[in-house]
């Protein structure tokens, strides 16, 4: 197995058994055996569990936000894609194996001893949130909307991750339109 598709089969391994457990209940023997990778190839590409949790979230930072301007993307109203987002949202919620905000999770669990795993969560939210900015910006709305927008979003995927439902982003995207409206 080349190191590419070695690296690829430790990073899926990684994701759904770190965003399954919870990263600090899965060591890399843990990896190494759902990966089929060996564990001295897992620490070739890894040379610590540091180094595959960043990977890991840097390779889901990208499917998430592909994932998310996918969705709004299929929108042409500025202000019907800026709700879009919360729809997206809605749809990630019901996904069976959904367990909340994989950033927000590996913060709680690491982001105090791992200044990798903080740098990546604060790349990721930073990400969203310019996003959202440039949705905005894009509907003729006031900046400080974005950052309320980001609010709901973040909020809606805290209370999903932790109730298991979708209401949340349901809430949320309503409470975007009043902002919306306000605007």
């Amino acid at each position: 197995m080349d190191s590419a598709a070695a690296r690829e089969r430790a990073l899926d391994a990684a994701e759904e058994l770190f965003y399954g457990r919870g990263v600090q209940s899965v060591g890399m023997d843990e990896v190494r055996g759902t990966s089929g990778v060996s564990l001295k190839r897992l620490y070739q590409l890894f040379p610590s569990k540091d180094l595959l949790v960043e990977a890991y979230l840097e390779r889901r930072d990208t499917r998430w936000r592909e994932r998310l301007a996918a969705h709004v993307d299929r929108y042409e109203d500025p202000e019907r894609r800026v709700l879009a987002v919360f729809d997206r949202l809605e749809e990630w919620f019901a996904e069976p194996d959904f367990r909340g905000c994989a950033w927000i999770n590996a913060h709680g669990e690491l982001g105090a001893t791992s200044p990798r795993v903080a740098a990546q969560v604060r790349a990721h939210k930073r990400a969203f949130r310019a996003y959202l900015a440039r949705l905005v910006a894009a509907a003729g709305l006031p900046d400080a909307v974005a950052g309320q927008l980001y609010l709901l979003a973040e909020g809606a995927m805290v209370t999903a991750g932790i109730t298991r439902t979708t209401e949340p982003a349901a809430r949320a995207r309503e409470a975007a339109g009043v902002l919306l409206r306000a605007a």
